[in-house]
């Protein structure tokens, strides 16, 4: 069922939909970025000065370039594990619009359903964002002390996360919070094990922009599909 949820969710990546919920995405993905990064440069200007005067050394002139630079590349390394987490974040907020369009083509026979206000959306948007991005900071322990084990750990913590919450997103829709919480525990194993398919081509550049939405549109398929069993 999750592979073939998948492949239908595939199948749809050139819905209208899905491209406006993608580049919706991403553009405030990169000015989030943007925005953390000017943040950071404002912080190492505010520390050192811009002419790197210390009271003790006196002027120093190369470390305000060298912290500059440091910060870029301390900022390029965080993109690269916060990227996608954040990316997925924020398109959540977008992604009932990802569901809608998955079951007015395979599910047309199911009545309309209001979407989330604003407000929920943008409340469950923070909290899935802080979650992804504190626990994907604190996985870099991990990293550090199972470096052959650092992949592994990347993707069963993002395909929990990942899981748990476009599950939720999909069946909170047609059965409350409640009621998709309840399905979720039942079947945590199969909500994990997708999870765990959409976090592996996090890795890969470019492709991992794309699993917020694929990931909303195959858990639209295997809440209907648990829900029918």
């Amino acid at each position: 069922m999750i592979l073939s949820s998948f492949a239908r969710a595939l199948a749809q990546i050139g819905d209208r939909r899905f491209r406006r919920v993608l580049m919706i995405g991403v553009a405030l993905t990169l000015a989030l970025l943007v925005a953390a990064y000017a943040g950071l440069l404002w912080l190492v200007d505010l520390t050192v000065g811009p002419d790197g005067y210390f009271d003790v050394l006196g002027r120093v002139e190369w470390l305000n370039d060298l912290l500059s630079w440091s910060s870029l590349f301390v900022m390029l390394v965080l993109s690269v594990f916060l990227m996608v987490p954040v990316a997925s974040a924020i398109t959540s907020m977008f992604l009932d619009e990802v569901a809608q369009a998955v079951e007015d083509r395979h599910y047309p026979h199911l009545p309309h359903v209001p979407g989330l206000s604003f407000y929920e959306e943008f409340r469950d948007t923070i909290n899935f964002m802080g979650v992804l991005i504190g626990a994907n900071l604190l996985a870099f322990v991990l990293y550090a002390m199972f470096p052959p084990a650092a992949l592994f750990i990347f993707w069963g913590l993002n395909g929990y996360l990942l899981g748990r919450e476009y599950f939720q997103l999909a069946a909170m829709r047609r059965i409350g919070r409640a009621g998709a919480k309840a399905l979720r525990k039942r079947h945590r194993a199969t909500v994990w094990a997708a999870g765990v398919l959409m976090a592996m081509p996090l890795s890969l550049p470019l492709v991992n922009l794309f699993i917020p939405i694929l990931g909303a549109a195959t858990f639209t398929h295997i809440f209907h599909g648990l829900k029918d069993r």
